[in-house]
């Protein structure tokens, strides 16, 4: 029997959850030995949407990831909820999917109860173990561990107290090796023995002391309520129109963006999402090279969602969404509030002053904040979603946490990294993360042109050589569109439909703009460099396939590298005036500070999109004046 749903771009909600596992065991597929890695909506491709749209009604279904532990093998099955029942199956051997909740408290059990675990600790003078904290980091792949094995190389930080903050305090130079699948330690490994730094690293209001005095009320008011609507997950609010989705892995998703221009609306993105991250670290050292973390791809950005809070989190008029995931056994687990909308001012929108008829006329800007944030281990990562009056529209990435760090043997400070307190190191590392962007940028066939400023050669027609230009060149295909940033060249890309022109004759596009960004510093044939190939470019851009998801690959977990991006483009296929993906890689490089112990103020970076002829004057025009300038009336100056 078919059921009717709202929208099919809905996100998966408890119940569907619970019923998907239910098909799951009737089938056979959930006995003990098997664990649910993830649950997940089976978005409907853009043909699918184009389909419902005209009337067609569409099956439910869901993409599982399970998990034999008796065999390592990976299953995929998408379940029909529509008609109950399994629609297909597929088993692989030889990959490993994230690291989920469920395994992080076993483990790290399983670590405390190791007596080649413990001896290492009363190496140290550690006798309380209870006051250990074991974190699981993905093991990576440097050929040499045995296949099939679902590894994790965990390190180890121990608590002076039950409250204090463990990462103050590193033991350096254990690393414990534990099967995930047969939850039992493989091996410890004790490189040297550092001595456990002492210092104390809370950061608590009590644990600081002393506050600021003079920091005054700042409360932000809509009394007629937020200029935005709600309906299920769609969102309104000026002239833009979305959907919020959200899955284990990605967290936050944005579907069908589109823009309302002159009485109809006008698509920009069909999806837009994280795709992956990775966060290389410098030092060479045991206990530090593997630090290769895929954040999104090895544990699951959304399963490490935040429940939100008013006046912490998120300031104003607020509006949250509750995310749905399932546990290690199948089971619905809600993390309340996990996505946050809210409007907020941002600064003078348009502005100029007539000084000879003493007139001014300005405007203040706002924006539209779609957000979450997610703990990753002793990192949180804040990502937000802007939308602005003029059409743009931006992703902010907010880095804050704890930095992963070591113990100083002695005063000899390595030279890949810098003291942040007495006694603790931290390593120079950076933060890769990939965007992809399913274009469709007034339409569904895009193409994708860079544009370099060049200057003029000195010559008769540049007598004064003050001559540059711009010099645009359309990527045609896979292999010309893998690009890097160049601030020589105030480069930047412009995503254009070649059916839709503006009343200028041009084309209608979006530029993205780069903004704060690095190249990788690992070598190319360096473990991380193989497995996290789309960090070695900023700019991809792919023929559109929805199997063609994550910018490293299914299963980055112990994978050997070679996947994602590198293999989508290894075809070459030619991208203009087709559907096409956008996929942007921006990164951080963090050489770690004092001022960044114990707890590290935020590091912000991301990227634009701006519209570039998408429409035939400023979008903005129609923004009314503030409140404050609207009771002025007719005043020459807007206080």
């Amino acid at each position: 029997m078919t059921q009717l749903i709202p929208h099919p771009l809905e996100p998966l909600d408890a119940d569907e959850m619970r019923r998907t596992a239910a098909i799951l065991r009737a089938d056979g597929k959930l006995p003990e030995s098997v664990k649910v890695i993830a649950f997940t909506l089976r978005e409907p491709t853009r043909e699918d949407l184009r389909a419902f749209d005209a009337g067609r009604v569409l099956e439910r279904e869901v993409f599982a990831i399970l998990l034999d532990g008796t065999n390592s093998e990976t299953e995929e099955v998408v379940v029909s909820l529509s008609a109950g029942r399994v629609v297909s199956s597929r088993r692989s051997s030889g990959v490993q999917p994230p690291i989920v909740f469920g395994e992080l408290r076993e483990a790290e059990r399983a670590v405390h109860e190791d007596p080649r675990w413990q001896a290492a600790m009363r190496r140290r003078g550690i006798t309380d173990f209870s006051l250990c904290m074991v974190d699981l980091w993905s093991a990576g792949n440097f050929g040499t561990d045995a296949p099939g094995q679902r590894l994790s190389r965990a390190l180890t930080w121990v608590r002076a107290h039950p409250a204090d903050n463990g990462y103050a305090h590193p033991v350096d130079g254990v690393i414990t090796i534990v099967d995930l699948n047969s939850m039992k330690v493989v091996a410890v490994e004790d490189h040297r023995l550092v001595p456990v730094p002492a210092g104390d690293g809370n950061y608590t209001a009590t644990a600081v002391g002393t506050l600021r005095a003079d920091v005054r009320p700042l409360e932000i008011r809509q009394p007629a309520g937020p200029s935005f609507t709600v309906d299920g997950h769609e969102v309104r609010w000026q002239k833009w129109r979305f959907r919020i989705g959200f899955s284990y892995r990605e967290g936050l998703i944005l579907h069908t963006i589109g823009y309302e221009d002159g009485g109809r609306e006008r698509p920009v993105l069909h999806r837009a999402a994280l795709s992956d991250m990775v966060v290389p670290y410098g030092d060479p050292r045991p206990g530090y090279f593997h630090r290769n973390a895929f954040d999104a791809g090895e544990y699951g950005i959304g399963i490490s969602a935040n429940s939100l809070a008013l006046g912490c989190d998120c300031l104003g008029e607020i509006r949250y969404f509750d995310a749905v995931v399932a546990d290690i056994r199948g089971e619905p687990e809600t993390i309340k509030n996990a996505v946050c909308l809210h409007e907020e001012d941002a600064g003078i929108l348009w502005k100029h002053t007539d000084w000879r008829l003493e007139t001014v006329e300005v405007r203040r800007s706002r924006r539209l904040v779609v957000s979450f944030i997610a703990t990753v281990g002793n990192y949180e990562y804040g990502f937000y979603w802007h939308f602005y009056q003029d059409g743009s529209l931006e992703l902010v990435v907010k880095m804050t946490g704890v930095i992963s760090n070591g113990a100083l043997d002695g005063d000899t400070v390595p030279p890949w990294g810098e003291v942040v307190a007495p006694g603790v190191y931290g390593p120079i590392h950076q933060h890769f993360f990939n965007v992809r962007l399913d274009a469709t940028v007034d339409g569904p066939r895009n193409s994708v042109h860079e544009v370099d400023t060049v200057a003029d050669p000195p010559g008769p027609e540049n007598p004064h050589h003050n001559a540059f230009r711009t010099r645009s060149t359309v990527l045609a295909r896979e292999s010309l569109a893998q690009r890097m940033v160049e601030p020589r060249a105030a480069r930047f890309w412009r995503i254009v439909n070649p059916s839709s022109r503006n009343r200028l004759g041009g084309l209608a596009g979006y530029r993205l703009m780069p903004g704060e960004n690095v190249a990788p510093f690992a070598a190319p044939d360096a473990s991380v460099s193989r497995r996290a190939g789309f960090m070695t470019k900023h700019l991809w851009v792919t023929r559109y396939d929805p199997v063609e998801r994550y910018a490293a690959g299914d299963y980055p977990n112990q994978h050997p590298g070679g996947a994602g991006l590198p293999a989508y483009t290894a075809a070459d296929r030619p991208i203009e005036d087709t559907e096409l993906v956008v996929w942007y890689t921006f990164g951080a490089h963090h050489v770690v500070r004092p001022e960044d112990w114990p707890v590290m103020p935020t590091v912000s970076l991301g990227f634009m999109l701006k519209p570039d002829g998408f429409f035939d004057r400023s979008p903005a025009l129609d923004v009314p004046r503030s409140p404050a300038h609207q009771a002025a009336g007719d005043a020459p100056r807007c206080h």
